[in-house]
């Protein structure tokens, strides 16, 4: 069917909003959403809050929730969510899209509620940024049934700065809930076609004097940042660009509410007293929303002057009954405009703490000043003052926050300057899902459009150090590039690696020129994949050749390289690479010609491997191969020395020659130890998942040499060196094999496997422990048999194993892998009943610091008082100061105890990222 309208979808952090106007033009509307306010009581609202609240089965009848349309949602959505929310705690999902865009967990895993008791049900990011977009297409087909939700042209905005995961998630949300065709919009730029949309008869005059405009979206979760330059055409007319765009900031509504009630949370009454408890994760959420409530009433123009927060009881299990405290607006104030939007320099930068502050497991921006986001943006958007300022978000509903932050935007122009512009901006918390409408509008050629042209020209480099030109400078966002001049050859099946360069002066070069090398390039991070023949294509030989191709490039409207190989005998087969042109992962970071170099004698290196590894079997004895380690040391310096680059490349050399592995018992023995060594984490790589891939193909076959218990040592050895690149369902797959012999001999708890014994039990426990990502009923399982081990012998890898197992900051896996808090703390009282000199042992008290060490997420955090005890024991027994310290404060490891968790030296240069 013919879209009959333009639909803008806002899918906020706090609320998702709906607007629409008919494709033959007239006003843009805000759609009414109906949904549940009350039991029993269904209304529309223009807003529909985006929380879910997960009520028992008992609690709620049929009949409260009577929508108005068959829902498949077990759980409450919209405004009578917040108010369910609001009386019970630890059932109510929040912040999904702050989720979606968290990269350090699996965003497809149900870990919603975070923090919630294990009889709540959970729902994943995905699925509930799904179910609010869900609920608004049930929505809109009740009030539409000739013109369905799914046929209609529709836009979703993003945040500017969302990456290539969030936004792909955010289309696979809209599929799931029934909207497989969206167009998505960068939520600043919705912001300011909105206000353009408003003024488009009269845009020329509205926008007098201004050349340069700043866009500050701040909404419940993020903090997004544009720029729009404003230039006039021939006849007086302004034709608009945007030109930059802010990193991705974790930092909003969200953070103040939070600020609010960690401020709040030791004035409740009786909080005060000596020993009383912080509150938990679930109780500081539903506080958390109370004070939400309290500062949109104190904020507001007819605001009371103060107002009282009460927590509500809940039984043995939470407080023994409601609790209060007051909030004036006075302290709104000091903690949220002082706070978040202190007076600033112009030259300020965001201070960076030794740790950010994560709260209900997300990581927010360690700096919540905004104001000193805004001058860093600024600085490096080259450091031209905007004229005009566009708001956005509910926050500016306030007009203090509204006020403070232009007074410190003025206060950084020059002494005589105009004054910079406050644009109205009348509709705050629609304006978002309005302008989605008009850039569709836009588009469709109904409205003034603003154009989003590169600013810098992209190069894909060659081997021989020339450049192509794939976007020219100036080329417009979503305008095809093809480079029809040039030919290359494409490997299938195979890695390649992509490298681009970019230069911000205009080279005056058009897609497909070459150029010889040149300084004025800066390199952005390679981009590494395996690409493979189309499906359905004709079995092509092994190995696979090489396909002819050209290229096509654009620069998409969220800001991504899109760039196409195209066969050339066949344009049906394409192949799509992007690469991610904001945030850190697009900053240059060197000159293109200070590339690092390969080692110089790494040809050598590759050689004695491939004289012990290679096709053809070489006249090579024994201790040549049990020699190859101290062969490539010599050629290359110590082993710890070798680099990521260096590593990887060994191991790639090493993956050709693992089938001749099996050659002699020491063959495979060096091939054990090298692989695991030069693969380690397993992640950190460009290449590292397709490598692991081909890694994971040989743990079925197994050891050839298995009668050898030195060889069972530097299998297990592998696989943990390389455990953090096995995602969960392969280590899950690995415990369950394993599980037998992780049990205390005589155990009965699993039956014996068939298949000869397994052997090295001490590294098969360690190996098993680095497992971060199996499930933590697991971690109970092989914690309780690790207790058990350390009452017979309280040996050294024991307790590494327990200390990996129970630790709460995991090196490599998500935060809803780590055990329970309450199971972290049965371990430790055990360990002080049955090992109370723990303290005085090097490695018990290592595992201690790791099960108890605080993370800032009441969630997976022990009672304080808990650690501060713990803590002065490691004091007393003078353990490193970095271990009780790192149970007092919220602490990154240092590269020590890092490299003591890990078991192993770090590669030099891989950071590892949380």
């Amino acid at each position: 069917m013919t879209a009959r309208f333009h639909v803008g979808i806002d899918l906020g952090t706090t609320h998702t909003v709906l607007a629409f106007a008919p494709v033959e033009g007239g006003a843009i509307q805000v759609f009414g959403i109906a949904q549940s306010v009350a039991a029993g009581e269904v209304a529309t609202r223009p807003l529909l809050p985006s929380l879910r609240f997960h009520a028992q089965a008992s609690a709620l009848a049929a009949a409260d929730l009577g929508l108005p349309w068959p829902s498949p949602e077990r759980a409450v959505l919209g405004a009578f969510a917040r108010e369910l929310g609001q009386q019970t705690p630890g059932r109510l999902v929040a912040s999904a899209k702050s989720w979606l865009s968290h990269p350090a967990v699996d965003r497809t895993a149900p870990i919603l509620p975070w923090g919630a008791p294990e009889d709540v049900d959970k729902v994943s990011p995905l699925e509930a940024s799904a179910s609010y977009l869900r609920h608004l297409r049930q929505a809109w087909d009740h009030a539409h049934p000739a013109a369905p939700l799914a046929q209609q042209a529709i836009v979703l905005t993003v945040p500017a700065s969302f990456d290539e995961g969030a936004r792909q998630l955010t289309l696979q949300a809209a599929a799931l809930a029934g909207l497989p065709q969206v167009h998505l919009l960068e939520e600043p730029q919705a912001a300011f076609y909105d206000w353009v949309h408003a003024r488009r008869g009269q845009l020329a005059q509205a926008l007098a004097g201004t050349r340069r405009l700043l866009v500050v979206d701040v909404g419940g979760g993020t903090t997004d940042l544009s720029l729009i330059d404003i230039t006039l055409d021939a006849q007086g007319q302004p034709q608009l660009a945007r030109t930059g765009v802010g990193e991705h900031l974790v930092l909003g509504g969200d953070n103040m509410d939070l600020a609010l009630a960690r401020w709040i949370e030791p004035r409740l009454s009786g909080s005060g007293q000596a020993g009383a408890p912080r509150l938990s994760a679930v109780q500081l959420a539903q506080l958390t929303q109370r004070c939400r409530s309290a500062k949109e009433r104190l904020l507001a123009a007819d605001g009371p002057l103060d107002t009282t927060v009460t927590l509500q009881g809940g039984g043995s299990r939470l407080i023994g009954g409601a609790r209060s405290a007051p909030l004036t607006r006075a302290d709104v104030d000091g903690l949220l405009i002082d706070g978040f939007f202190p007076q600033v320099a112009a030259d300020a930068r965001p201070r960076r703490a030794r740790a950010a502050l994560v709260e209900f497991g997300l990581p927010y921006a360690s700096d919540a000043a905004i104001t000193r986001h805004i001058a860093a943006f600024l600085q490096d958007q080259g450091g031209a003052l905007p004229d005009a300022v566009l708001l956005n978000g509910g926050v500016f509903h306030a007009a203090a926050l509204r006020e403070r932050l232009l007074a410190t935007l003025r206060s950084w122009q020059p002494a005589g300057a105009t004054p910079m512009r406050l644009l109205d901006a009348p509709q705050l918390d629609a304006a978002v899902a309005r302008g989605a409408v008009a850039f569709a509008m836009a588009r469709a050629g109904q409205a003034p459009r603003i154009r989003s042209a590169a600013a810098r020209a992209y190069y894909l480099l060659l081997d021989d150090g020339q450049g192509v030109c794939l976007l020219p400078h100036g080329a417009p966002e979503g305008e095809v590039q093809r480079l029809d001049s040039q030919r290359f050859g494409l490997r299938l099946g195979r890695p390649v690696r992509f490298r681009l360069a970019t230069s911000s002066v205009d080279l005056k070069h058009r897609a497909g020129e070459l150029m010889a090398p040149q300084a004025a390039l800066l390199p952005l991070p390679p981009i590494a994949t395996v690409l493979h023949p189309p499906a359905g294509a004709a079995a092509a030989p092994a190995p696979l050749p090489q396909v002819q191709v050209r290229l096509e490039a654009q620069i998409t409207e969220v800001g991504t390289l899109q760039v196409h190989c195209v066969a050339v005998a066949d344009a049906r087969q394409r192949w799509q690479l992007e690469f991610q042109l904001r945030g850190d992962a697009a900053t240059p970071s060197q000159p293109a010609g200070s590339a690092p170099r390969a080692h110089p004698r790494l040809d050598e290196a590759l050689a004695a491997i491939a004289r012990v590894y290679g096709d053809r079997k070489k006249d090579v004895d024994a201790k040549e191969v049990r020699q190859l380690r101290g062969t490539l040391e010599r050629l290359l310096g110590e082993r710890a020395r070798w680099d990521a680059p260096l590593l990887r490349a060994l191991f790639d050399a090493l993956l050709q020659g693992a089938r001749r592995r099996r050659r002699s018992l020491q063959h495979e023995r060096s091939w054990f130890n090298l692989a695991g060594f030069t693969l380690r984490p397993g992640y950190g790589d460009a290449l590292d998942d397709w490598r692991m891939q081909q890694m994971w193909e040989l743990f079925g076959p197994g050891i050839a040499h298995s009668h050898d218990s030195q060889q069972w040592s530097e299998w297990w050895t592998l696989w943990r060196r390389i455990a953090g690149g096995l995602d969960s369902q392969a280590q899950e797959m690995v415990y369950e094999v394993i599980a037998y012999y992780l049990q205390p001999e005589g155990g009965t708890d699993i039956a014996r496997p068939e298949g000869p014994p397994m052997q090295a039990l001490d590294e098969l426990l360690r190996m098993a422990a680095a497992f971060e990502r199996i499930a933590p009923a697991h971690k109970t399982q092989f914690g309780g048999w690790l207790l058990q081990r350390l009452q017979r012998s309280p040996a050294a890898h024991l307790w590494w194993a327990l200390g990996r197992l129970g630790a709460r900051q995991p090196l490599y896996a998500s935060a809803h892998h780590v055990l329970p808090a309450a199971t972290a703390q049965a371990w430790l009282a055990h360990i002080d009943a049955e090992h109370p000199d723990w303290a005085r042992q090097e490695a018990a008290a290592f595992a201690v610091a790791q099960i108890a060490r605080a993370t800032g997420d009441r969630a997976r955090d022990l009672p304080q008082a808990m650690r501060l005890q713990l803590a002065d024991q490691l004091d007393a027994a003078r353990a490193a100061p970095s271990w009780a310290a790192g149970l007092r404060e919220v602490q990154a490891l240092d590269e020590q105890d890092t490299r003591r968790v890990f078991g192993d030296d770090m590669p030099a240069g891989l950071v590892l990222l949380r």
